[in-house]
């Protein structure tokens, strides 16, 4: 075993956050309200989607500026609260 501890963060830092589910402009907007709410400061820039090649699932991925753990752990919360979301990476 190892006692070497894991990289910490240091905050603040840009901090990609990934979301997949399906596909829906529910999913999208679902993401942009969350987003708004935890990173206000965020713009269309720093958002990026892409569809699966038969369009059933999609990851977006927003890139916000990540205050503290607190702030990711409560966006990663809201965000699942979709049925639409599968997965938040």
């Amino acid at each position: 075993m190892s006692d070497e501890k894991k990289p910490e963060i240091e905050f603040p830092c840009k901090y990609p956050i990934k979301v997949l589910g399906e596909a829906h402009t529910d999913l999208n907007q679902h993401v942009i309200d969350v987003m708004n709410r935890h990173a206000p400061t965020i713009t269309e820039s720093d958002l990026s989607a892409k569809n699966s090649s038969k369009g059933k699932w999609q990851s977006i991925t927003v890139t916000i500026i990540a205050t503290g753990k607190p702030q990711l752990d409560a966006i990663f919360a809201d965000l699942k609260t979709s049925a639409r979301v599968k997965m938040v990476l």
